[in-house]
């Protein structure tokens, strides 16, 4: 089953650019106001699920890829080819593709990290921004392992995320164990299935994480410090885009970060929306709510 087969006003197709082959979900007129949705970990373009229609429906032409490493695109080998340039270039390249200049970039959870990024690193394609379940954080004044290690001891999930193959394998080997995990509470061990994703919709991930694994996705968090590294022009960095952030109050990944610093990353019009008892994977879980917010931040955006 693939996204195409629920979504039925959307083509799946598979786009080679930016040295990768990235699996897209076509939604909406060509021409129209471009939307690009960007997933996070572990999911897939599949996560969009609830939007997809909603958002070709009011007149915007959508585009969700599986991003590198997921699905049915390339996941490449090097721990190196993850790092946030090639991450945000993936998703410029997908306007090129469609010969648009600019795009609204929409990301949940660590493509909520992209499309932050993608609007510093390639401002003039960037028309509007907004990030789901991750505020815009302005760049750590530190290395991010030094200071994860610092604040959440050696333990933390990024921490062992860090080294190659150890992670993968765990999480590998009970694949349907560890996506409910993931889903019931980020990593919470072996739970019962939440109630916002039904039977089909769980067995979709299972399906694909376990014929791909885990180690592409994994190595996103392998970059941190590499990202840090390479983007020294980014401290103090503001984006004119205008930006939205919705977080759920129940969101466990919450005190991970802080929202209240939004005004360090973002010079332009700023909205913050909460979804109150929603936890992280938000427009999945609430995807009515979801939907209104993001459609009513589009109204309020300037198309070109």
């Amino acid at each position: 089953m693939c996204l195409a087969d629920v979504v039925h006003t959307s083509a799946e197709r598979i786009v080679e650019t930016n040295g990768v082959a990235l699996r897209v979900i076509e939604a909406g007129e060509r021409g129209a106001p471009l939307l690009v949705l960007a997933h996070g970990f572990p999911e897939l373009a599949y996560s969009w699920r609830h939007q997809i229609p909603v958002l070709a429906a009011a007149g915007y032409h959508v585009l969700v890829p599986d991003q590198r490493g997921y699905g049915g695109s390339s996941r490449p080998d090097a721990v190196e080819d993850y790092d946030i340039h090639a991450l945000s270039a993936d998703l410029v390249a997908l306007l090129d593709e469609v010969g648009a200049q600019r795009a609204v970039f929409i990301g949940h959870d660590w493509g909520a990290m992209v499309v932050w990024h993608t609007a510093l690193l390639h401002p003039d394609r960037v028309r509007a921004v907004a990030g789901l379940s991750v505020p815009p954080i302005p760049r750590a004044r530190s290395r991010p392992t030094e200071r994860w290690r610092e604040k959440f001891g050696d333990d933390f999930y990024m921490l062992r995320f860090q080294e190659p193959g150890l992670a993968d394998a765990e999480m590998a080997a009970d694949v349907a164990v560890t996506m409910r995990g993931m889903f019931a509470g980020l990593l919470a061990g072996d739970a019962p299935l939440p109630d916002w994703i039904s039977r089909d919709e769980f067995d979709h991930y299972v399906a694909e994480f376990g014929r791909t694994g885990f180690t592409g996705a994994l190595n996103w968090y392998r970059n941190y410090d590499r990202n840090w590294e390479s983007t020294p022009q980014l401290a103090g960095a503001q984006t004119t885009a205008p930006a939205l952030f919705v977080g759920g109050t129940a969101d466990p990944v919450g005190p991970t970060m802080n929202p209240a610093r939004a005004r360090e990353v973002v010079a332009g019009p700023y909205t913050e929306e909460w979804i109150d008892g929603a936890g992280h994977w938000i427009q999945q879980e609430r995807p009515e709510e979801v939907n209104r917010i993001l459609l009513a931040f589009l109204r309020d955006v300037e198309q070109p």
